[in-house]
């Protein structure tokens, strides 16, 4: 690759790696990068990302788990479904045209950053709304259906991610955007053990891009854990937009191009 080229994989990699550590959402910056190499396939670029987002996400979740201690009670057992939910979207995957769901994600974003406005007190304290064996359900039930999300589609799966532990399980920001690292590390592994049997990763892009990712994801967690759960609000409601905007834009083209 062109030295342009490699800098511009190491600079998506960071800003990526920094805002899935904060809120999710890195994919916006990741993928359309990687879709700017010369040569790379569309499924190539998918795997590829995966590969650098775990890096990522393995690096933010060690260190919220340093600063944050996150309740791994809950974000272990959420973890291992996610990860078979993810699998299994990445499978449909194949066979299944994303643009489908798209208008469908775009009411649910707009809902998302309707309720994150209106209720400012919302994710402030974490005040949990359900214990025991109803907390845990409600948890199975958020990571089966976002790790599925995340293997069939992809964008904003940690955005989503937060705003369900808050919204339903009563978490402050802070904390859901701690176990929603850990999460997400294992939605991306989900997709990727289904992309590595069929050859599609390329191991030194992903390589490069995964050392960018672990830099962004290292800052971007420290600097969530220091600002707090007001800041991470903000920078949510802010990538949410963003990923409203965007795929409004990519369901407006295909509608065009049809």
């Amino acid at each position: 690759m062109a030295p342009a080229t490699i800098a511009l994989v190491v600079v998506a990699g960071f800003c990526a790696g920094w805002v899935d550590a904060v809120v999710g959402g890195g994919g916006l910056i990741q993928l359309p990068a990687l879709l700017l190499v010369p040569g790379i396939n569309p499924v190539q670029a998918l795997a590829t990302n995966k590969m650098g987002s775990i890096f990522g996400t393995t690096t933010s979740s060690i260190t919220y788990f340093r600063w944050a201690t996150p309740d791994l009670k809950t974000a272990l057992p959420m973890a291992g479904i996610a990860l078979a939910g993810s699998f299994c979207g990445a499978v449909l995957a194949t066979s299944l045209p994303a643009q489908v769901f798209k208008p469908v994600i775009i009411a649910a974003l707009i809902a998302v950053t309707a309720f994150t406005a209106l209720r400012p007190a919302a994710g402030t304290l974490t005040q949990l709304r359900h214990r025991g064996a109803r907390h845990l359900g409600t948890a199975a039930g958020i990571g089966l259906v976002i790790g599925f999300y995340d293997g069939l589609i992809g964008p904003g799966t940690g955005s989503f991610l937060i705003i369900a532990m808050v919204a339903l399980l009563g978490y402050s920001f802070l904390a859901a955007s701690a176990k929603a690292k850990i999460v997400n590390m294992a939605t991306n592994l989900g997709a990727l053990l289904y992309f590595l049997p069929h050859g599609s990763l390329l191991w030194g892009l992903g390589l490069v891009l995964g050392a960018a990712n672990m830099a962004g994801g290292y800052v971007g967690a420290r600097t969530a854990v220091s600002k707090g759960s007001r800041f991470v609000r903000i920078v949510f409601l802010l990538v949410v937009a963003v990923l409203i905007v965007k795929l409004g834009w990519d369901v407006l083209q295909e509608n065009l191009a049809t």
